[in-house]
C-alpha cells in the first residue's frame, strides 16, 4: 500500500490506505483540491471533471478530461492527473497571475458567475485546447457531412480555431449561459512550444500499474495479465469488473453499492486490441469510445453516427462498448448498431474463448449468457459492411441523454431489391432485440416506398413496449414505424421515395 502513489499537478501523493469506494473526486477534495466539485453524481453535469494522461499511440500521450465522481481513486495508481487548480501553475508563467490561456479567455469574456461548474468547463476546454490534431483547417471538415453523419452535421460546431465544441458537452451550467463559454473556446489560440503540458504529449502515458490493496473490508484489485484475471475469476465468480466506471459509479453514488471485490481491467492490453482483417472487424472491450473513434476513422459509418449521441465526451473518454454490452441495459446505445452489424462478443474464460452472436447473447433483463467467471474480451464485426446503415435515437434532449426508442438498421440492395437487412432496436423490450419479423417482411422484396410502408407496419408491432416516465408504449411503436420510413427517405434517391 505504501507504493501505490498519484501525481496530481506535477506532485506525486499518495494513495496508501485509501479506501476501494473512495472515488477519485472525493480523494481530491479530500487532498485540499476542492475546484472539482458534485454536481449529479453521474457523470452528467460535468463540475468534477479533471485531466488525466492517457496512451496516444507509440510514444505519446493524450491529456483527455475525465469526471472524477465516477472512478475510484485507486484505479489511476502511477497515473498523472492535472486539475483546475493545477493548469497555472503546471503549464509554467503563460499569463498574467499564472492563469492558463483556457483562465484568462473564460475570465476575459465572462465566462463564470456562480463558479460552481468553472472548474469543470476549464479541465474539458484544456483538454480540447491541447488536441494533437485541432487547426483551424479542421474546422471546415467536420462542420462537413463526414465527421458525424450528415443527420447530425448541422448540430456539430467547430470555431475558426478548430475547437470542436462537443468537447463541452458533457458540461453543464446553470448561470452563466453558454454564448460567452463558446467565446472563450473560439479565443484559444496554439499552445506555444514551450508549454511544459503540450511537451508532456510527446512522451508516453504512465504504465499500468499492478495494484493490490484493501480497506474497510473491500479489496481493490488492478491484476498485470487476462489470465490473471480469468483465474481470480474462477476462484471469486462475485468479482466486480470495472473499466470506465460509467455505470459502477453511478451504482456507487446513489445505490451505495459496496461489491467486496473490484477487478480494474480497463488497461489490460489484450482488451484494447483493434484489429482489421479481410473479413472482420475486431474492438476490444476495454477500448473508449473516444479511442474506438479515432481507432477506426471512419471504416464504420453507422458508428460514426452513434458516437456523437453516446453521452458526452467526458463519458466516452471512459465509458467503452464491453461495459456497455455486459451491462445489458435494455436502453443502451451500441447494442442496437452491433446487432445491425451481425456482431459476436468474444467470451474469455480460464478454459478457453467462445464466440456467441450478439442476437443470442441476452437472455432477460440484464442477463446473459455470459458465465461468471468469463470476461467479454472483444466484439466482432463481419466485413464487408451493408451499403446502407443508420443509428436513430429517440430522446428527450438532442445530446447527452438515456433513450427513449433507439434503432439500427443495416440493408444492403442488390438489383433493386433488399438482399439482406439487420435491424437492432433499444428500449421496447427487456433486452436490446432484432425486429425479426420486420427483417423477414423486407428481405428479398423491391427497395420501393411501396415495401417500405407494410414493413413499417410490422415494426410498429415489434417488441413489447411499455409506458414509463421517458415515453408511451404507443409513442414508441410510432417512433419505431417512422425509423424505417425515415431510413427509407434518408438512403433512397428521391425519385425512388416518390413511387
Amino acid at each position: 500500500m505504501d507504493r501505490i502513489k498519484v501525481v496530481v499537478n506535477g506532485q506525486a501523493c499518495d494513495l496508501g490506505g485509501t479506501g476501494s469506494h473512495t472515488r477519485l473526486l472525493d480523494w481530491l477534495r479530500g487532498a485540499g483540491l476542492t475546484g472539482a466539485k458534485e454536481g449529479c453524481a453521474e457523470g452528467e453535469c460535468g463540475a468534477c471533471a479533471v485531466l488525466v494522461a492517457r496512451p496516444d499511440g507509440p510514444g505519446r500521450s493524450r491529456w483527455t478530461s475525465v469526471n472524477a465522481c465516477l472512478p475510484p481513486a485507486l484505479a489511476f495508481d502511477g497515473q498523472e492527473i492535472i486539475t483546475a487548480e493545477g493548469l497555472g501553475s503546471v503549464a509554467g508563467p503563460c499569463a498574467e497571475e499564472d492563469l492558463h490561456p483556457v483562465q484568462r479567455e473564460m475570465a476575459d469574456r465572462g465566462g463564470s458567475q456562480c463558479g460552481y461548474c468553472t472548474p469543470g468547463f476549464i479541465c474539458s476546454m484544456a483538454a480540447e485546447y491541447y488536441r494533437p490534431d485541432r487547426n483551424p483547417a479542421q474546422a471546415q471538415k467536420e462542420t462537413g457531412t463526414g465527421a458525424v453523419g450528415e443527420e447530425h452535421a448541422a448540430d456539430h460546431e467547430c470555431g475558426p480555431n478548430g475547437f470542436d465544441l462537443h468537447a463541452l458537452s458533457g458540461n453543464l451550467c446553470r448561470c452563466t449561459g453558454y454564448r460567452p463559454i463558446r467565446d472563450a473556446a473560439y479565443a484559444l489560440g496554439t499552445p506555444p512550444a514551450t508549454d511544459p503540458i503540450l511537451e508532456r504529449q510527446t512522451r508516453p502515458a504512465p504504465a499500468a500499474q499492478p495494484t493490490r490493496t484493501g480497506a474497510g473490508g473491500a479489496r481493490f484489485l488492478r491484476p498485470e495479465t487476462l489470465g490473471e484475471v480469468l483465474t481470480i475469476l474462477q476462484e471469486y465468480p462475485d468479482t466486480k469488473l470495472v473499466a470506465g466506471a460509467t455505470d459502477l459509479g453511478v451504482e456507487v453514488n446513489l445505490r451505495h453499492y459496496r461489491p467486496p471485490l473490484v477487478l480494474a481491467i480497463d488497461r489490460l492490453e489484450e482488451l484494447r486490441s483493434l484489429k482489421f482483417d479481410d473479413g472482420l472487424i475486431e474492438i476490444g472491450a476495454a477500448l473508449t469510445l473516444s479511442d474506438v473513434e479515432r481507432g477506426l476513422d471512419g471504416r464504420v459509418p453507422v458508428l460514426d453516427q452513434l458516437f456523437p449521441q453516446f453521452a458526452s465526451r467526458l463519458i466516452r473518454n471512459a465509458a467503452t462498448f464491453g461495459g456497455n454490452l455486459a451491462t445489458g441495459s435494455p436502453i443502451g446505445d451500441s447494442a442496437p448498431v452491433f446487432l445491425a452489424l451481425d456482431a459476436q462478443v468474444v467470451l474469455a474464460s480460464a478454459d478457453g474463448e467462445r464466440e456467441v452472436p450478439l442476437s443470442e447473447y441476452y437472455t432477460g433483463y440484464r442477463q446473459s449468457v455470459r458465465k461468471p467467471h468469463e470476461v467479454l474480451r472483444a466484439v466482432r464485426i463481419p466485413a464487408p459492411l451493408a451499403e446502407k446503415a443508420a443509428f436513430y435515437k429517440v430522446a428527450k434532449r438532442r445530446f447527452d441523454d438515456i433513450s427513449s426508442v433507439s434503432v439500427a438498421i443495416a440493408l444492403q440492395v442488390t438489383d433493386g431489391l433488399v438482399a439482406s437487412v439487420r435491424i437492432g432496436l433499444g428500449g421496447v423490450a427487456a433486452t436490446p432485440i432484432r425486429a425479426t419479423a420486420t427483417e423477414e417482411t423486407l428481405a428479398g422484396r423491391p427497395w420501393a416506398a411501396g415495401t417500405i410502408s407494410e414493413a413499417a407496419g410490422v415494426m410498429a408491432g415489434e417488441g413489447t413496449p411499455i409506458d414509463d416516465m421517458r415515453a408511451s408504449a404507443l409513442y414508441r411503436s410510432a417512433m419505431l414505424r417512422q425509423a424505417l420510413l425515415k431510413f427509407h427517405a434518408d438512403k433512397a434517391p428521391a425519385a425512388e421515395v416518390a413511387r
